[in-house]
């Protein structure tokens, strides 16, 4: 009989109420679920922009096993060390190499399973970067030494590049999910040749926001076109994210689950 391992997958965690949210669901997600495994997205992590210390603390607490990262990576000095003193965050794989910090990373889950995970941005919309897709190759042959079971996180603006890669990965890795936009897709789909994939697993964070921040100022910067300060909104919660299914065996998809909850 083979394995099936559970991994839940969330997305980008803004501010203090997106950390909260993570204490308050997570958890009980995973004795309610028989979650294996818990990566997450912190690039927001610390007030919308960065990871520092007190919120990845925060987040390992809260029973996140791995951290990927994106366009704001760099946004807390604190990132680097706690990238060289950790090893449980990683950021694009497709930044310059000389970058500190790695691109993937082979996790031990829980129940003794490795599972390799992968961090990409992509290029569209989005500053400089080496391409997605010769990263994802090649991290995906290193990885593959050590275990079939992998896991993408595309950072990336256009649905068309996380489609794309999605597309181009099916069958050579577990699942690919989609970060940055945070707004949930509704196209959890497992791809012809096994992959499971979302294009965006959606925000936790903010629920009434503009993509975690306070509504009025970014209304009258479209309104205006003059810069103003966008705050981090305040108020009640949301957590997004995928539960991925995954067969030890193939490393391949055989369920997945949206998760969106809205406080009341």
């Amino acid at each position: 009989m083979d394995f099936i391992m559970k991994i839940l997958c969330i997305g980008d965690i803004v501010s203090r109420i997106g950390r909260d949210m993570l204490f308050k669901y997570v958890d009980d997600m995973k004795y309610q679920k028989g979650i294996d495994l818990v990566i997450a997205n912190g690039e927001n992590a610390t007030h919308g922009r960065g990871l520092a210390r007190n919120a990845y603390d925060e987040l390992i607490r809260a029973g996140i096993d791995v951290i990927t990262m994106g366009n704001h990576t760099w946004d807390a000095k604190e990132v680097v060390d706690i990238m060289r003193n950790e090893g449980n965050v990683i950021r694009p794989a497709n930044y310059n190499k000389k970058c500190p910090g790695d691109g993937s990373i082979v996790f031990t889950a829980k129940n003794s399973v490795k599972v390799g995970v992968v961090n990409l941005i992509g290029r569209t919309y989005l500053d400089p970067a080496d391409s997605p897709f010769d990263a994802a190759e090649r991290e995906i042959a290193r990885l593959k030494k050590s275990t079939n079971i992998i896991i993408v996180d595309f950072h990336a603006e256009a649905t068309s590049e996380k489609l794309a890669m999605a597309y181009f990965l099916d069958g050579k890795v577990s699942a690919v999910f989609g970060t940055h936009t945070h707004v949930q897709t509704a196209d959890e789909v497992i791809l012809p040749k096994g992959t499971g994939n979302i294009t965006d697993l959606g925000m936790t964070g903010p629920q009434i926001s503009i993509l975690g921040r306070e509504n009025n100022a970014i209304i009258k910067k479209f309104i205006t076109g003059m810069p103003q300060k966008f705050e981090i909104a305040s108020g009640k919660g949301q957590f997004c994210g995928c539960i991925f299914d995954i067969d030890e065996q193939s490393g391949l998809c055989t369920d997945i689950e949206r998760i969106f909850i809205r406080e009341k």
